[in-house]
């Protein structure tokens, strides 16, 4: 059984409710300014989507300073605009609470998930309190293939600026592709629709005092899923607009937490990853439309400093995870970098895949540097990130997403040395499967 950690006022609110089909999540810290809108788009789109169901908007509050909570208890809707085809039966209940635990969205999640189980929620949707994009149909979108097609598990795909998502687009998209063979293409959106039984998976869970009470829940959310054999899809949500930031701001902690929570989970489902060649495509739901998006200035030059700094002051770190190959590149990346131009700064495909891979394994092997291993990540990742921005700087939506597929490719051609590394067959016995035109694999266990 899992633990009930809800406090006092939200078990109460939970033993009055008595139920409810549908639950959506919106944790917060400090987000006044935005989570109102956020909450009447919820509110708008239980009315108007699933208006014979009884639905509940929980937030999860982190202790925040400002107006966010009575932002959220006072936001009104006026329903007369909406435009319903049914009047709703019943009325939108909205709560808020602060969580107790490690400060952090996956303990506001790990609230609201144990809220939607105990009031026997068909459905529970989370959101991000920072969003200006999002809209009714969003909750439409994350909650029908759950409700009505049988899904377990439903993504976020949205469009984003090219420098918006650049750990998702450098690391965590290819990575879990190739580890997992589906293509989720944002795994950790932070927006997503799931079903009861994956709820009970998340809640039975022991690692929650880990990376996962921060930024590691979405990517822990996402792979659980997809590792456990749930149904899984991916629903359009058009633009996401939210605070974004430089990504050459500092994002550490995020890259740890995230990084962190990907290389654990590898070690936990080895004997599912081991197993999978190439990738597919999941079924993806909603209209596909081109999007306008707010631009996102970087600082090229702060990324590649920081490059630099790591191959100076972190070699002796780095040759931990890294091969003599590997570390002998990097070397010659960085004279390069120190006297060419800031635009010339190139950290290559297969390069980048290997440094990952390499990193993930020594994850495995030295569990008592995994902290400083995690943390020396960085400026590789931003040097990773300096490049894409150099290759990228004149490319539309739909090149820089060829690119991000090139990179993807290189991580599934790569796999299996890590697979080797990791104990698996030898790569001269692995036969990789040829791609079809369109240059993708398709292999994976169903």
């Amino acid at each position: 059984m899992a633990q009930d950690i809800l406090p006092v006022e939200a078990r109460q609110a939970v033993e009055k409710l008595g139920r409810a089909d549908i639950v959506i999540g919106i944790p917060s810290y400090n987000n006044g300014r935005t989570i109102g809108h956020v909450v009447r788009a919820a509110q708008a789109g239980l009315n108007k989507y699933f208006p014979d169901f009884q639905g509940v908007i929980i937030n999860s509050d982190g202790g925040s300073k400002d107006d966010t909570r009575k932002q959220v208890l006072e936001a009104q809707l006026d329903a007369s605009q909406l435009l319903l085809v049914n009047t709703p039966l019943n009325p939108v209940h909205r709560l808020s609470f602060p969580y107790h635990g490690i400060p952090g969205k996956g303990s506001a999640f790990r609230m609201i998930f144990q809220m939607a189980r105990d009031l026997g929620a068909k459905a529970c949707a989370v959101v991000d309190s920072d969003l200006r994009s999002i809209t009714p149909e969003w909750f439409d979108l994350l909650l029908r293939p759950v409700v009505h097609r049988g899904y377990d598990f439903v993504a976020p795909y949205y469009h984003r600026h090219k420098y918006d998502g650049t750990i998702t687009n450098s690391i965590i998209y290819p990575l879990t592709r190739a580890l997992y063979g589906y293509r989720i293409r944002q795994p950790i959106g932070g927006d997503f629709g799931m079903s009861l039984p994956v709820i009970e998976t998340y809640l039975k869970r022991t690692d929650w005092e880990t990376d996962v009470a921060r930024y590691g829940i979405d990517i822990w959310m996402t792979t659980i899923a997809v590792a456990s054999g749930y149904r899984i899809c991916q629903s359009f949500l058009g633009a996401k607009l939210h605070d974004a930031k430089d990504p050459g701001a500092d994002l550490s902690a995020m890259l740890q937490q995230v990084v962190g929570s990907v290389f654990g989970l590898m070690i936990e489902f080895k004997d599912v990853w081991m197993k999978v060649h190439g990738s597919r495509d999941i079924e993806l739901f909603g209209f596909r439309y081109d999007v306008g998006l707010d631009p996102i200035a970087v600082n090229l030059d702060r990324m590649i400093q920081a490059f630099l700094r790591g191959e100076s002051d972190l070699r002796e770190i780095w040759s931990m995870a890294l091969s003599d190959r590997t570390l002998r590149e990097l070397a010659v990346l960085a004279r390069a970098a120190r006297t060419a131009p800031a635009e010339q700064f190139r950290l290559s495909d297969e390069l980048w895949v290997n440094i990952i891979y390499e990193f993930a394994s020594a994850y495995a092997e030295l569990p008592a540097a995994r902290t400083h291993l995690v943390r020396s990540l960085t400026p590789l990742y931003l040097g990773r990130v300096a490049s894409f921005v150099n290759e990228t700087r004149e490319m539309n939506a739909s090149e820089v997403e060829d690119r991000i597929e090139q990179l993807c490719l290189m991580f599934e051609r790569l796999k299996p040395f890590l697979v080797e590394r990791w104990g698996g067959p030898r790569v001269d016995d692995y036969t990789p499967q040829p791609a079809p035109a369109s240059g993708r694999t398709q292999e994976v266990p169903s």
